[in-house]
């Protein structure tokens, strides 16, 4: 079984928590016609983290450390889940009951429906577990 399609190269941006800096990252981003998918953002003393799925992870990469923002690649998966109440623990307890822990995760609703963005400890188990249970992974290319 091939897990590889299914593993997204999220960039995570860390970044001074202050004003203008998501827009100097999302301009940055524009110029260099990268799109953005899906974001989060998390903060803890004074700084925060912008996760994000973009549609060039490496254009992406290299303009923000161009311009001195500490960039950061990881592994996450996105699982296509039903979009009314139950739909996220359906996901969450495939994992909890295989012993896979979900690090973070964030959530969209676009054309693919309701989707779960997963930071997992186990990526590979994670993939297997979920598509063993019938629940639908969404693959890289969607992203990139």
């Amino acid at each position: 079984m091939d897990t590889k399609k299914f593993v997204i190269k999220q960039i995570s941006v860390f970044s001074e928590n202050r004003p203008g800096r998501l827009a100097a990252i999302a301009h940055a981003l524009g110029e260099e016609k990268v799109n953005i998918l899906a974001f989060s953002i998390a903060e803890a003393n004074g700084f925060g983290v912008v996760r994000a799925l973009v549609d060039h992870p490496q254009k992406a990469h290299d303009k923000l450390q161009s311009m001195g923002f500490n960039i950061a690649f990881t592994d996450v998966i996105a699982v296509k889940m039903k979009d009314q109440p139950g739909g996220l623990y359906e996901v969450a307890k495939i994992l909890g009951d295989a012993g896979i822990n979900i690090e973070y995760s964030y959530a969209y609703s676009g054309k693919e429906g309701a989707v779960l963005i997963l930071r997992v400890d186990q990526v590979e188990d994670a993939i297997k577990k979920i598509q063993k249970s019938g629940a639908t992974l969404i693959e890289r290319s969607v992203f990139h």
